[in-house]
């Protein structure tokens, strides 16, 4: 079994059509016309979604000050009428935000929150430290805001309530078996580069008793390496139950490099004795964004020409949403 810091984690409320969406920037600057773009497809989707004015500003490259981008954190937690929150986008910053949040403010309302890339560092501090499931998916104006930005299927079966349910991988779904196995434990992880920014800190990742999920983009396989090497030698790989990787878009030194990126992978990871799977597409991804809910039970099962991951329990708890209770 997981160990109790990877276990029963809360479930915010489930998501539902016609419930109130909000989307956040706790990090770089966003796009005006992106941020409507993600909005248009949020209600073609069935959601009403929300955003405060100031989510506009701008600090060099940060979606404005320090104080603006927490306290508009806290406020989407705290407001009743806002279901779940969608991060508009990553980039850099969420980082200086750690000190400054309120996390018994939060801890004490979850809510589906969703994000990727430089978002890895709250999901995993609101995983770990309010002790809430948290959701690896698409970005309102990253992936909400293109054409099949968005896997739909995963995304609805994370934030509605099923489970069981099962993202299956066969031939032609581009996702690789590095080694074969089976494994059961708490799915958790998110970008690699944040993962290992967190060592040392208080933030610290948590990683034993997980299948650990990790995705990048634009890293060169030595950097990659020696990523995986920094967590290996500070034991955060020695207690994982297995690993999944993402698609790892551009993670290539030259396109005439004579050897693979799951080769460089598998010399770090091969010895773990657990399995190994690569190509799951959620973050940085080229299409259809696979939501991942981190803080659940998850079985993963590694097949030379199938992939298997098992969410064991649902995400979210299905309760009367805002919307509903309003008609009554």
């Amino acid at each position: 079994m997981p160990p109790d810091s990877q276990a029963n984690r809360r479930k915010p409320a489930a998501l539902q059509p016609g419930d109130t969406v909000g989307i956040v920037a706790p990090a770089s600057n966003i796009k005006p016309e992106l941020l409507e773009a993600g909005c248009d497809a949020l209600r073609g989707l069935g959601y009403k979604p929300f955003y405060f004015d100031s989510i506009l500003q701008q600090d060099l490259y940060f979606a404005g000050s320090i104080d603006r981008r927490a306290r508009e954190l806290e406020e989407m937690f705290v407001r009743d009428d806002v279901r779940a929150i969608i991060c508009a986008r990553g980039g850099y910053g969420t980082n200086y935000l750690l000190p400054v949040l309120d996390i018994g403010k939060i801890a004490a309302h979850p809510k589906i929150f969703v994000g990727y890339s430089d978002i890895t560092t709250l999901l995993t501090y609101f995983a770990d430290s309010a002790q809430f499931v948290t959701f690896h998916g698409p970005m309102a104006t990253k992936d909400f805001a293109v054409q099949n930005g968005i896997d739909v299927g995963s995304w609805e079966a994370a934030v509605r309530g099923s489970g069981p349910w099962d993202l299956n991988f066969g031939r032609g779904a581009g996702v690789k078996s590095l080694v074969e196995g089976t494994a059961d434990g708490i799915l958790y992880g998110g970008c690699l580069s944040m993962l290992v920014a967190s060592l040392g800190t208080p933030y610290e990742v948590r990683t034993a008793g997980t299948i650990l999920f990790l995705e990048d983009v634009a890293a060169k396989p030595y950097q990659i390496d020696r990523m995986l090497m920094q967590l290996k030698l500070a034991g955060k790989l020695a207690d994982v139950r297995g690993i999944v990787f993402g698609e790892m878009l551009e993670c290539a030194q030259n396109q005439n490099q004579d050897y693979t990126l799951e080769e460089v992978i598998l010399r770090v990871v091969g010895d773990l004795g657990v399995p190994v799977a690569y190509g799951v597409r959620s973050g940085h991804v080229s299409r259809e964004n696979i939501t991942l809910p981190f803080g659940i039970r998850t079985a993963l099962t590694v097949r030379e020409e199938q992939v298997n991951l098992r969410l064991m329990e649902p995400a979210t708890s299905v309760v009367p949403s805002a919307a509903k209770q309003a008609s009554r």
